[in-house]
């Protein structure tokens, strides 16, 4: 059975506090996060052997995984970027680093070592041995640079030797087909071909290397096969030039590959990254020199000062911090841990990696983001990513639904860049698929639009009985741009950006109800008929599929609420047809007990998700203080598909229908469970998919957040599913431009502050 925890009594306690314990901002000592921030470094006492043992660093674009190997004394770090993109559509590593530290500061047994990622800088530090023996490293990526950074602080006559380590040697051919979309079918795209890197024999004394795409048919047969030549999409692949400039001082170039340096108490490795297209090498040379003379223009001291800032800026915006019952424990890779400890550290550590790789080109890789590693016998070695091609947009979301109650908005962008960025090709392919207006977007795309290879079949458009995608999981799957669309009004909604609003969600979220009110007909009851249709990638034979219906009736609600000078004419039009026309949301008797339902009508099961539960979320039509809230909640007690890992969002579900205990136990479950093949405690999976999963990561984080702060419409929720023997310190953000502090001791609210003091009158209860 589900546990319920008394209204009566939980809405007793927070008007009570509430009386005596709202306090506006700045009236109450400030909560240290920074402090708090640095009980969740992460610290190791032993040095590494490999990839699988490295932590995370990152400007948002650059990432490093940084190891460090005790049997070599090196130092080696994986540079990854978000548009590393090669010619068969795959995201590689820019290359690999070593350091390598003569004599061995970590040879010696006994010895001093301490690894420690420094959240407040976004640090890696190594530190082994003392006193003049004593060997300092730090490693990170320049917030605002373009840059990897490396610093060591060395005894005299310690021998440096830093070097590059390329694998893509030579032309391979890659034989799983899905981890190259673009050739899935050699028969008729010919093999997936992945180029060699090449390293520039440089005469400024630096190391320099790079992967240049040469034009492969693949791309254009991927249009020609979906009959969108005439949609004037530029290739994006051909001529991409991707690589980096190491250099450093007091470095010497010893040879193509690598530099040395005998002297110096400290001593500086810079690494400059750059990605352009369509280039030309001689032209990206000249981009990258230029780039490396900008970076080097700006002072060590003065460099350092503004990545402080930056990141003191970005944890200063949100936190959350739990302190569980001291006898409530759970077994984690590193042993038996308190669970409110491994609740946090997941939470810090995932919005960490969030940022580190969350401000590039594209959107978060679901699948690993910018932070793969070896994976022994896997094609591509550190580029390998299981399911590896495109952005799937059920995973691609997740990693952002934190993003707004976090205050990290502006992680968003490259995410609603490249969606809203496909929305002419959408809208051009939906008239030349059905001769109507409107867009749709399907669940598996190129960063450049089309479908993946795999999904759409193999048959080209005019072979085909019907323009939908020939895949089964996904032909008939609508539910991406309206999820998009929600998205979208719901970053305006917090953030009050009406230049984003008007200029962008709007015209999108009118394309997206566009196609649905004019591909369906209306039935003899005067509603939508919405078939053929699918429940996400679960039911394969349905008609009013969950998703789909809730999301429509979603964003009606959302837009509709908008203030009417904001919304042009035509949108409300479209909005009050659509209104009218909607078929009603599915339910469901089962053993005498009304429920949501996947569908009016659902056969053929053939994954195992649960699209009932979409109306209440991402579509929250259901949940506390909304009406009919018993038919979710019996909808989640039947689910017939379960767990806590992965993308799987019953955690968040749980929250927002208020079910304290069962949302406790599943996020435990969830910040416990890490690839214990990795020693990174956030390095979630494989699960589905591929370490570092980021769905896993995403649905932590939301369903934490969510437990502690609900907005519903204008009212503000504080613990609507907070178990009784859970503390916290917590920032979160709300719509509005609202931010909301409080303090939980016992599982009681003793400390509230809201900014702006308007919002003060909307913090309700939350009810059943």
């Amino acid at each position: 059975m589900i546990a319920h925890r008394s209204r009566r009594a939980r809405r007793g306690v927070f008007l009570a506090v509430m009386g005596t314990l709202l306090v506006a901002p700045g009236c109450a000592k400030r909560f240290d996060n920074l402090a708090a921030l640095g009980k969740h470094d992460v610290v190791w006492a032993s040095a590494g052997r490999g990839s699988k043992d490295s932590m995370p660093a990152g400007n948002g674009d650059i990432g490093l995984n940084v190891w460090t190997e005790g049997a070599t004394g090196s130092l080696c770090f994986y540079i990854g970027k978000t548009d590393s993109w090669d010619e068969t559509g795959r995201l590689l590593k820019v290359g690999k680093v070593r350091l390598a530290i003569e004599p061995n500061p970590f040879a010696v047994a006994g010895r001093r070592f301490r690894q420690r990622l420094n959240l407040r800088e976004a640090a890696v530090e190594v530190a082994a041995g003392e006193g003049r023996e004593a060997v300092e490293l730090r490693v990170w990526v320049d917030a605002a640079l373009p840059v990897a950074r490396v610093e060591a602080r060395v005894p005299e006559g310690t021998v440096l030797t830093a070097s590059i380590e390329p694998w893509r040697v030579a032309p391979e051919v890659l034989e799983d087909p899905l981890v190259s979309g673009l050739n899935y079918y050699p028969g008729i795209f010919g093999p997936a071909v992945v180029g060699a890197d090449v390293v520039v024999d440089d005469p400024g004394g630096r190391v320099v290397w790079y992967h240049a795409n040469p034009e492969t048919p693949s791309f254009a047969r991927n249009i020609a096969m979906q009959g969108l030549e005439g949609a004037g999409i530029a290739d994006p692949l051909r001529d991409r030039v991707f690589g980096a400039a190491m250099e450093g001082e007091g470095f010497v170039k010893r040879d193509p590959k690598s530099l040395v340096s005998k002297s110096g108490e400290v001593r500086r490795l810079s690494v400059h990254v750059l990605t352009r297209q369509p280039e030309t090498l001689e032209g990206w040379l000249a981009a990258l020199d230029a780039q490396a003379r900008a970076t080097n223009a700006v002072a060590p001291d003065e460099a350092r000062a503004a990545h402080r800032a930056h990141w003191r800026e970005f944890w200063d915006r949100s936190w959350i911090y739990v302190r569980g019952d001291p006898g409530a424990t759970v077994r984690t890779p590193l042993g038996i841990e308190a669970e409110g400890d491994v609740v946090t550290r997941g939470y810090v550590l995932q919005r960490f990696v969030n940022a580190c790789g969350g401000r590039g080109a594209q959107p978060i890789k679901f699948n690993g983001s910018i932070f793969t590693v070896d994976e022994d016998g896997a094609e591509g070695f550190a580029d390998y990513r299981r399911w590896g091609q495109g952005y799937w947009w059920q995973n691609t979301r997740l990693p952002y639904m934190s993003m707004p109650a976090a205050g990290d908005i502006d992680l968003m962008r490259p995410f609603f860049g490249m969606y809203s960025g496909l929305l002419p090709l959408a809208l051009y392919r939906t008239r030349h698929y059905f001769g109507h207006g409107g867009a749709y977007f399907p669940e598996c795309v190129y960063f450049w639009g089309p479908v993946f290879t795999e999904t759409w079949g193999d048959k080209p458009l005019a072979e085909m009985a019907e323009p939908y995608q020939a895949n089964p999981y996904h032909r008939y799957e609508w539910v991406a741009g309206l999820e998009m669309a929600a998205m979208m009004l719901e970053a305006c909604a917090y953030a009050r950006d009406e230049a984003f609003l008007r200029d962008t969600a709007l015209p999108f979220t009118d394309a997206v109800l566009r196609f649905f009110d004019e591909h369906y007909r209306v039935g003899p009851d005067g509603k939508l008929d919405l078939a053929p249709a699918q429940a996400l990638e679960t039911w394969w034979d349905a008609a009013d599929a969950m998703p789909e219906v809730a999301g429509l009736r979603y964003l009606v609600r959302e837009a509709g609420a908008l203030p009417a000078s904001s919304v042009p004419a035509e949108t409300r039009d479209l909005l009050a047809r659509l209104e009218a026309k909607l078929p009603p949301v599915p339910t469901r008797e089962v053993d005498g007990a009304r429920m949501l339902a996947p569908a009016a009508r659902f056969a053929d099961k053939r994954n195992v998700e649960n699209p009932e539960l979409y109306a209440v979320y991402p579509f929250r039509l259901f949940g506390l203080g909304q009406p009919a809230i018993e038919l979710a909640i019996r909808a989640l007690e039947r689910r017939e598909d379960r767990g806590h890992f992965g993308w799987r969002q019953d955690d968040i579900f749980m929250a927002l229908l208020g079910l304290a205990e069962d949302a406790r136990r599943g996020l435990v479950e969830r910040a416990s469970k890490w690839d214990a093949r990795h020693r990174f405690p956030a390095f979630w999976g494989p699960n589905y998919d591929w370490t570092p999963d980021q769905d896993h990561g995403g649905v932590l984080m939301k369903t934490l957040q969510v437990m502690l702060l609900q907005a519903d419409g204008e009212k503000l929720r504080v613990l609507p599913a907070w178990p009784d023997g859970w503390d916290a310190d917590f920032k979160l953000h709300a719509p509005g431009k609202t931010v909301v502090a409080g303090r939980v001791r016992g599982g009681r609210l003793v400390r509230l502050a809201v900014a702006p003091q308007s919002r003060r009158k909307d913090i309700v209860p939350a009810t059943r």
